[in-house]
Formats: C-alpha cells, sequence, structure tokens
C-alpha cells in the first residue's frame, strides 16, 4: 500500500500577472503546466499574493477569470477536486488581504480530508468549492489581515495571512498562506540596522506562527509559504558597497529630508557608484547580485536561520 503522496507547493505573487495581463500570464500559466507534467503531484497547493494587482479595483475581474482558467484548464482535468478560497473585497479595509489559495486533488488520491475550523472537525473533500469575497463564514479557512499597531507609522496594507489544515495519508498538516510587509522607503531602510521594516516582518512572521501553534485548535506541522519580502540588510549592503567611495547626502530645500544618496568612485572621474532614493536602488556593478546566486552579498541577509525549521525535517512527516 503506497504510503506517501507527491505534492506540489507553490506561491506566486501575482500583482505584475493582473497589472500586465497580456504580457507575462500566458507563459506563467505554461510554466504551471509545465511543472504539473513533469512532477505529475497528487496534491497541489498554489498560494498566491497581491490578487487583482496594484490597480485590484479595476483588476478583480481579471482575477477571478485567470483562477477559473486554472481550474477549468485541459492540463488540470484529472484533479477531480478543488477547493478555491479568494479574499477580493477590497471594499472591507479592515480585513482585505488580496490573497488567494487554491488546492487540487488528483482523481487518485483517496486518503484526503479538510479542517472545519468551525465544528472542529476534518471532513471528506469532494467536489469543486469556490469561495470569493471576504471569506467571513468560510470555516475550511482562518483568514486574518495583520493588526494596524504593526506599522502605525506606513500607510494601510493588505498584509495578512490564510490557513488551511488537511489529512493526507493520515498526516494532519497546516498549510499557510503568507504576506508580509515590504520595504516602503529605501532611504528608511538605510537608517539602522535592522531597518524598522525588517523588525515589522519579524514581529509578523511570529505573529503568524504564534496564531497557528496557539490552543485554539490542535498544533499541527505546519508549511508557511508566501511573499516574506525578506531583503538584505539595506544599511550593512550599503556600507558594505561603498566602502571606497565618496558618499553625499542630497536633501529637500522644503524639510530638510534627505532625498536621495550619491555614492561616487573616488577616483574614475568620480563615476557614480550607486545611487538610492525612495524607489530607486541603483548600483553600477549589477553582477554582483548574480554571480555564484549572490554570494558575495548574501552574508547580509536579515534572515535569520533560528526562525526556519528544516524543509528535511518538515518533509519527514508527511512521508
Amino acid at each position: 500500500m503506497e504510503t506517501y503522496t507527491d505534492v506540489l507547493l507553490v506561491t506566486a505573487n501575482v500583482g505584475s500577472l493582473f497589472d500586465n495581463v497580456d504580457e507575462i500570464q500566458s507563459e506563467w500559466l505554461q510554466e504551471l503546466y509545465k511543472t504539473v507534467h513533469t512532477y505529475k503531484p497528487r496534491f497541489i497547493a498554489l498560494h498566491f499574493q497581491e490578487v487583482g494587482g496594484k490597480d485590484y479595483m479595476v483588476n478583480m475581474g481579471h482575477a477571478e477569470k485567470f483562477f477559473w482558467s486554472i481550474e477549468s484548464s485541459e492540463e488540470m482535468k484529472d484533479f477531480d477536486r478543488v477547493c478555491i478560497y479568494v479574499d477580493n473585497q477590497f471594499q472591507t479595509e479592515d480585513s482585505f488581504t488580496a490573497l488567494g489559495s487554491i488546492y487540487f486533488i488528483h482523481k487518485t488520491l483517496k486518503n484526503i480530508y479538510q479542517y472545519d475550523f468551525n465544528v472542529k472537525d476534518f471532513k471528506a473533500v469532494s467536489g469543486k468549492n469556490k469561495y470569493v469575497g471576504s471569506l467571513n463564514g468560510v470555516t475550511t479557512v482562518e483568514k486574518e489581515k495583520f493588526p494596524k499597531n504593526f506599522w502605525p507609522d506606513f500607510k494601510w496594507s493588505r498584509k495578512g495571512f490564510m490557513r488551511t489544515r488537511w489529512i493526507i495519508h493520515n498526516q494532519g498538516v497546516d498549510l499557510v498562506n503568507v504576506h508580509l510587509f515590504h520595504d516602503a522607503s529605501n532611504l528608511i531602510a538605510c537608517n539602522a540596522s535592522p531597518s524598522i521594516y525588517s523588525a515589522n516582518r519579524k514581529n509578523a512572521l511570529r505573529y503568524v506562527i504564534n496564531r497557528i501553534s496557539d490552543r485554539s485548535y490542535t498544533p499541527l506541522p505546519f508549511f508557511l509559504f508566501g511573499d516574506f519580502n525578506f531583503r538584505l540588510d539595506t544599511l550593512s549592503l550599503v556600507q558594505h558597497l561603498s566602502t571606497s567611495a565618496d558618499v553625499q547626502t542630497v536633501k529637500k530645500d522644503s524639510n530638510n529630508e534627505v532625498e536621495k544618496i550619491i555614492c561616487e568612485e573616488k577616483d574614475n572621474d568620480h563615476q557614480v557608484l550607486l545611487q538610492i532614493e525612495e524607489k530607486i536602488f541603483a548600483y553600477l556593478h549589477q553582477a554582483v547580485f548574480r554571480e555564484d546566486n549572490g554570494k558575495a552579498v548574501r552574508a547580509r541577509s536579515e534572515l535569520s536561520p533560528t526562525l526556519f525549521t528544516s524543509a528535511q525535517s518538515l518533509r519527514n512527516t508527511l512521508v
């Protein structure tokens, strides 16, 4: 008797798919279908962030068509059970996260159940289950927007998390779609190490882990996959890149706030080595970020290995 099943976990910030529908959406879908064909999973979890893109009020209709195109595609015809959760209710700002999760179950996979958070019990999955809206009252998913006190000095955000719970081959597991905070300004990110944005991400990640590990429900192994927005530590990186440069700060005349930081080479005709503005980080030697998978700058990552359980140990709980 088979004691394991092949599972495919996919996460994607799909904001650009809806901002440029005709340019990249078709190619993105073909890559997804190619991956499914190559690995032949029996259970697929797709976790999406920024559903609808930046202009979500206009593009949310495109988002729904995108989800339905995946569900009805020829490539997914052997997945006879589908669960779709899309938070598209942008009118409710206090709870809108723009998260979407789709789960596909292959016709050959029999031993699978989904958790109902209301009755606190697992139920067999059947048919195609589609939930689009605020998701309030949907008992097979937990969705939460991060509390506003996580970013009191920043404008309204769509960040949050969404959780579903499953039994696959007698092993219970939580699948958590998460979207953490981004760096709103490169200039502010340069002010401290770690930056205020890094602290926000750390607080939000710990909040998610604490929420899914509390005693409201029996704790289970979990997979967190989404858009963590992790960055290199900006201040440390800038110091590293500009060790042999002359640094000048340009301020606005109106309020004396920093408008840009310019690092010029001391020789080579004072060529601009690095220029930083709120939304610009222009470094002359881009290869440093690409060569050897960015090894030269990876040591300046904000990531801490203590935040994560090894992928191998998690995998072992499922087989």
